[in-house]
Formats: structure tokens, C-alpha cells, sequence
């Protein structure tokens, strides 16, 4: 997992080569007024997923994994906790679904606030739990951003 401010993130492009398609469409895009929904970058090699929601609890979480694709999350306006672990073995709760690229996941984590204007890369080795409340329901602008590993 890599926590550091969107401006910071051209340090970042070289860790894989579609990265830097990923961020562009961050810094260049007008965020705040683009529609909720999966947006197109590179065909199925990188896309974004614009969503808004409020945030939910701890307690009512499961660690989320991927094999296919690698997470960007960007939040644009309010904020939330999210639950990190590295994958280890953790008991499924849902087995890995291969038309959504998810498995839910039992087990501990420890919780990483994003703010606006942070984003958060998570691998395939990174379990984690989005959208989790701070310390009241929180209304959270987030993008996604799904990178193919291969």
C-alpha cells in the first residue's frame, strides 16, 4: 500500500507503466463534475470508477481483495477510514469472484484515514476495507482508478 497526496504522485508513474494514465486522468480531469460511474482511460487496462457515498462502520467491514487489477483510490471531497492488511492468509468470507475481481476476506486490520486530495494504491498483496467512518457517517467523493497487473 502507497498513502501520499495527489500532487505528489508522478513520483509514483514508474512502478508500473500504466500508473501515469491513472494519474493523469486525476490531475487533468474536472472531478467535481463528472458523472457517478466507470469512465473509460485505456479500454480495460485502466478505467475509473467515480463514486459518492456515505460512509459506513468499522464493525459492519470485510477486507476486499484483487488479483486483476490494482486500486488508485483518490478521495475528492470529505474523508474515510480504510482498513489495511497485508495478505496473509486471511479466511474468505465470499469466495474470489472472477467477473468482479473481489474476494471478501475475514480478519484484522488497522485503519488508514484518506482526506481529500490523497489517494491510496493498493496491490494485489494489499488487503483492505474502504469506506469505513471516521467518526460520524460521512458523505465521501471517490474515485477509483483500476490499473491491469498484467
Amino acid at each position: 500500500m502507497i498513502l501520499d497526496l495527489l500532487e505528489k504522485s508522478a513520483s509514483y508513474e514508474k512502478l508500473h507503466p500504466d500508473f501515469a494514465k491513472g494519474f493523469a486522468f486525476l490531475r487533468r480531469t474536472d472531478l467535481a463534475a463528472i458523472a457517478d460511474g466507470r469512465h473509460a482511460i485505456d479500454g480495460e487496462r485502466v478505467f475509473a470508477i467515480n463514486q459518492t457515498y456515505d460512509t459506513k462502520p468499522w464493525k459492519d467491514g470485510f477486507l476486499e481483495i484483487h488479483r486483476r487489477y490494482m486500486d488508485i483510490q483518490f478521495i475528492v471531497s470529505g474523508e474515510e477510514l480504510i482498513g489495511y492488511a497485508p495478505l496473509t492468509g486471511q479466511p474468505e468470507k465470499d469466495a474470489y469472484d472472477v467477473s468482479r475481481d473481489i474476494a471478501f476476506l475475514h480478519g484484522a486490520s488497522e485503519p488508514v484515514r484518506l482526506r481529500a486530495g490523497q489517494f491510496a494504491i493498493f496491490f494485489p498483496h494489499d488487503a483492505h476495507m474502504p469506506g469505513r467512518t471516521t467518526n460520524a457517517p460521512t458523505r465521501v467523493h471517490k474515485i477509483v482508478v483500476k490499473v491491469a497487473v498484467a
